[in-house]
């Protein structure tokens, strides 16, 4: 039964390896690090069941330890935009929108955006709207 442990914490510590290779994201790195300390455990004579306690528990450590790390590398980065300033001011309706059509545009700032409405309700070209939100490169308006 030893010699099957030693062989099966290296195929696990490969299999760790191999898995984090091919994925984009960090998900078995641990594993890996709790594959390597159950294989130097059996290498120095534990049994079976400790050989899985040190598995789990070093597992658990490295992956409470790295997290909030990976976690901060890892977060994506938002790109500001100026579009976002657009949220709050009047905007005039250039083009009926109308939610269902799938149409309607105002201008902010001398810029034309295309508009929805927040409510669903129709709003006729030259009304006066307030921009709420930007939804991809619409602008919801009310």
């Amino acid at each position: 039964m030893e010699q099957y442990m030693l062989a099966f914490w290296a195929i696990m510590l490969v299999a760790f390896i191999v898995i984090e290779a091919v994925t984009a994201q960090l998900v078995t790195i641990w594993f890996a690090v709790g594959a390597l300390a159950s294989l130097i455990a059996q290498m120095l004579g534990a049994e079976v069941w400790l050989q899985w306690v040190v598995f789990v528990a070093v597992s658990a450590i490295v992956l409470a330890v790295t997290r909030p790390l990976v976690k901060k590398f890892a977060k994506p980065k938002v790109q500001p935009t100026n579009a976002d300033r657009c949220i709050g001011q009047s905007a005039v309706v250039t083009e009926k929108i109308d939610n269902i059509a799938g149409k309607g545009a105002v201008k902010v700032g001398g810029v034309l955006w295309t508009a929805r409405s927040e409510t669903g309700d129709v709003i006729e070209e030259n009304q006066e709207v307030t921009v709420t939100k930007i939804d991809g490169v619409k602008l919801i308006v009310r």
